[in-house]
């Protein structure tokens, strides 16, 4: 849909955990959601595919090479309409870049807390809790 109203944005997610259990997340450096943490992803791109915008959105969002698995879910925020995929870590160094002023790996404790804070993403640990992709640390 290409009018000015009722316009959605394709997106993707990715889910990813360390060895230890821990769950991938990134700091917003831009809008929407600037500063708050998320979940790494972004919009697909014309001609891709979702498993490919979400090797390509982790990669410069983490510097993570990853492998994108199951559909988790999905959410509708505003215009974008968001899958999120189950990821295998293959490689990389973690880094942020792109749109990620910074990048960190929370434990299950770690993420309660940035909740309590108001510092994650709208919804997002809900989201997470309901779909069972709570960090397991």
């Amino acid at each position: 849909m290409d009018s000015l109203l009722g316009t959605t944005i394709r997106c993707v997610g990715g889910i990813a955990f360390d060895p230890r259990g821990r769950l991938l997340l990134i700091r917003r450096r831009n809008n929407p959601g600037s500063g708050q943490w998320s979940l790494p992803g972004g919009r697909v791109e014309p001609g891709e595919t979702d498993k490919e915008a979400v090797v390509r959105e982790l990669s410069e969002e983490t510097g993570l090479d990853v492998i994108p698995g199951t559909l988790v879910g999905s959410v509708r925020r505003g215009p974008y309409e968001i899958f999120d995929y189950a990821c295998e870590v293959e490689g990389g160094v973690l880094t942020a870049g792109d749109d990620a002023a910074e990048v960190r790996w929370a434990d299950a404790a770690d993420l309660a807390a940035l909740e309590a804070a108001g510092a994650l993403v709208e919804l997002l640990y809900v989201t997470l809790r309901d779909w069972n992709a709570l960090p397991d640390a």
